[in-house]
């Protein structure tokens, strides 16, 4: 895992998912582990899974519709009972000021939980992350590794594991 996109201590969380199942699984135990104004950044190649972990973490939010990805619209809304779930992918961004001119900052709110992929396009742009969780392909499955930055993550990763 990359030490620049996921911090400098070791993870506080580290999994082997064998299938995409257990992706989705994952996804749906950390749903009921988040709370408004956290901003997650998604981290991982093409392929990592990423946009599955974030169907993951809708469906366990209760969101039955279609979920994609949205590399070519940027940012998909997920309007939920208790709070609005932003899913950003930054995959396309070739200029970091994008994120200020396309108005995407009014998203990042406490209101509001933000899912982001690929955040270092965004860069210094972007709030600082309350979770990092870093994905890769290991053999048929894939590794990931989670890392609470901020109080709020350390809650939430809390949260997540008892």
């Amino acid at each position: 895992m990359n030490p620049a996109t996921t911090g400098s201590h070791p993870p506080d969380v580290s999994r082997f998912l064998a299938t995409e199942a257990d992706t989705l699984a994952l996804g749906a135990g950390l749903a009921p582990a988040l709370a408004p104004g956290l901003v997650i950044y998604l981290i991982g190649d093409l392929g990592a899974g990423k946009t599955t972990l974030a169907r993951g973490v809708l469906r366990g939010l209760g969101y039955p519709g279609k979920v994609k990805s949205p590399t070519y619209n940027l940012v998909e809304v997920y309007k939920l009972s208790r709070l609005y779930l932003y899913h950003f992918d930054f995959y396309r961004f070739s200029d970091p000021r994008e994120l200020d001119e396309a108005g995407f900052r009014e998203h990042f709110n406490a209101g509001s939980i933000c899912l982001v992929e690929w955040p270092e396009k965004a860069a210094e742009h972007l709030p600082a992350a309350d979770v990092k969780i870093a994905m890769q392909v290991d053999g048929s499955g894939r590794r990931i590794e989670i890392f609470a930055d901020t109080e709020a993550g350390r809650l939430c990763i809390e949260r997540l594991t008892h």
